[in-house]
């Protein structure tokens, strides 16, 4: 499995239908993107309207929320998929947050407990089929031992450096990267606000920054200029591209970038960054 360096990562919820969900994944591929991540807690099947629609992008779910599937239940629909489109499915899976999920308690033992769950079906996904959305050290040290690595989410470039330093030089690191492509600036930070304004209430969002580099002012409200300047930059393709390289620099292997304030298919602003990206 493929990723290369840059991605795109979206959700059915942004392109406005589940019908453009091959779209999506057709423009992705003709860009040269090397993967196209479904974001918003997907059922699985979803994927399939990426796949169909394109020939060798790697589509990975960004990710698949394990307090709402029964492990037995993945594994099937995971063996029928991935026999199909073999080597083009990545499993990414995740916790979610307390705020979200009544049920929410001990993470990381519900995320071993899963894992077991997925690893004793009678079809295992494999190991190097899955990564976790991983911000602790913890969940990213059970992410090198029994997936392919983390998919951290949200999180600036000294988290990457952090996860890279943690796991070491062999596990995938794939951050998440949102980004606003406007040269306006103020109009592009609002933009970035408005973005940041629900994932800065998420106690595990904000306890990972306030452990990276940021305090409880940034955290405050939709967040400092310079928080949100770290975390969702702005501006024009290049600027956005350096962005993206400073979490390659850091250590990642594959960044998936998020354009956001953007409805339906993205393929003007995918386009401006994969030619800043990719040449």
């Amino acid at each position: 499995m493929e990723l290369t360096n840059y991605g795109v990562w979206t959700t059915q919820r942004a392109l406005g239908s589940e019908e453009r969900l091959g779209e999506a994944a057709r423009v992705a591929e003709r860009l040269g993107f090397g993967a196209i991540w479904l974001g918003g807690s997907p059922r699985l099947p979803q994927t399939r309207a990426l796949l169909e629609a394109s020939e060798r992008i790697v589509v990975a779910t960004g990710i698949v929320n394990v307090w709402q599937y029964e492990p037995a239940l993945l594994a099937r629909e995971y063996a029928q998929l991935s026999a199909e489109f073999p080597g083009r499915l990545l499993l990414g899976l995740g916790i979610g947050h307390p705020e979200a999920t009544s049920a929410y308690e001990r993470p990381l033992a519900k995320m071993r407990a899963f894992l077991d769950g997925l690893s004793g079906a009678p079809e295992p996904v494999p190991r190097e089929a899955m990564c976790l959305a991983a911000l602790g050290p913890r969940m990213l040290d059970l992410a090198a031992a029994r997936t392919l690595g983390a998919h951290p989410y949200f999180t600036p470039v000294a988290h990457t450096r952090f996860a890279r330093g943690r796991l070491g030089p062999g596990p995938l690191v794939a951050p998440e990267l949102a980004v606003v492509l406007d040269s306006d600036r103020e109009r592009a930070r609002a933009t970035a606000r408005r973005y940041a304004h629900a994932y800065l209430r998420l106690r595990n969002y904000r306890s990972n920054l306030l452990r990276h580099g940021f305090d409880e002012g940034d955290v405050a409200g939709d967040g400092s200029d310079r928080l949100l300047d770290a975390v969702v930059p702005q501006g024009d393709a290049a600027a956005l591209a350096d962005a993206v390289r400073q979490h390659l620099d850091a250590g990642a292997d594959h960044v998936c970038v998020q354009t956001v304030g953007v409805s339906g298919v993205p393929e003007r602003e995918w386009g401006e960054l994969a030619g800043a990206l990719l040449g």
